[in-house]
């Protein structure tokens, strides 16, 4: 939600007209003095989101209607649970409330004059998604894997919080790698060389393309852009083997976690996507006294790894009246096996007991 990061999206080309994510942000103002203020999007597509909705687009087009555009509250392509909306200090409780309410009815009454289908808020914090229940939005429940550190004292001593058969697979998937000759650099994000800046760029594009077909939503512009505005928020781990670099990944920090986002690698290992995408994060997090490691979304291979499930929240509007009854039933029925997979997922976590 930072300025820098949302600025460089857009004058980067990353997001705009041409992307499908026109950017349309909204201030509410009371006697001239902005009281707050949220990211928003006129989409015309569901790319880049995280939090799936094109059964629903599919059912609008089954039944001849459109179901975009839409409204999209977000920070695009990126899966990372943070307010949303930014209200002035000034405002308490029962006023945000109401300021929520009288959101909902302006963004609906807006999405008339769009000839639009609805609006969404994505990965906002708890407290957002109760005002927003209050105020009668449809709500959904989601899960990620987040690590969190319980005052370790290094890797091992994480380790040793776990059951024996479990902790000698972790250690095991590490002995592997340590024959290879590879190395590991964390590099403050102000730091980055324009070098090792092109080498994770090719790696990103390369992985990207290798999963999903295409070079990736984020350009090299926009990475430029946010190491040299935001640089010490950012940090670049850089693999190398006998000297060449051979993978990459870009993490970010606040002040009490770490959030791994992008990596790349150019060359097949087993087991050096877990290493440096996971194993490496817990080390740094627990060096450098991060509460919370946030590795992205999916991935229920990480609770075996130590991460554990964790809620996720949207909001959304639909104005087609039957469309918003039917999206009703099953989000109700969505939260119910959310909760019921976290709950089979706790039983699988690799420690000894069940931590708090």
């Amino acid at each position: 939600m930072r300025y820098e990061f949302l600025h460089g999206l857009e004058t980067s080309g990353c997001v705009g007209a041409q992307s499908g994510w026109l950017p349309s942000h909204l201030m509410v103002k009371q006697d001239n003095s902005l009281i707050a203020l949220l990211p928003l999007y006129i989409k015309y597509h569901s790319y880049g989101e995280y939090v799936f909705d094109w059964a629903w687009a599919e059912a609008y087009e089954r039944h001849q209607l459109n179901y975009y555009p839409k409204l999209v509250s977000a920070v695009p392509f990126t899966p990372i649970t943070g307010s949303r909306i930014g209200f002035t200090e000034q405002l308490d409780t029962e006023q945000r409330q109401a300021l929520v309410l009288a959101l909902n009815h302006y963004l609906s009454d807006w999405l008339k004059e769009l000839g639009g289908s609805g609006w969404h808020q994505l990965f906002h914090r708890k407290r957002e998604h109760d005002y927003f229940a209050k105020a009668g939005s449809l709500t959904r429940l989601g899960t990620q894997f987040h690590w969190h550190n319980r005052s370790y004292r290094d890797f091992e001593d994480f380790l040793a919080q776990m059951s024996s058969r479990k902790r000698k697979n972790i250690r095991k998937e590490r002995e592997q790698l340590k024959a290879l000759a590879l190395r590991f650099d964390f590099i403050d994000g102000d730091k980055v060389t324009s070098e090792q800046l092109a080498h994770f760029y090719l790696c990103y594009r390369a992985t990207y393309a290798k999963r999903s077909g295409h070079g990736g939503y984020l350009n090299l512009d926009f990475f430029s852009q946010i190491l040299a505005s935001m640089g010490k928020a950012v940090r670049l781990l850089m693999v190398e083997q006998e000297g060449k670099p051979v993978a990459a990944a870009l993490y970010f920090v606040s002040k009490e976690r770490l959030y791994g986002r992008y990596w790349g690698s150019l060359v097949e290992i087993p087991g050096l996507h877990f290493e440096t995408c996971y194993y490496q994060g817990i080390e740094y997090a627990i060096s450098h006294g991060f509460k919370v490691f946030d590795a992205g979304a999916q991935g229920e291979h990480k609770v075996l790894r130590g991460f554990e499930p964790v809620e996720t929240y949207s909001a959304h509007e639909i104005l087609h009246p039957q469309f918003r009854d039917a999206i009703a039933a099953f989000t109700l029925e969505e939260k119910r096996n959310i909760r019921q997979y976290m709950a089979q997922l706790r039983q699988v976590l690799p420690y000894k007991k069940t931590v708090d």
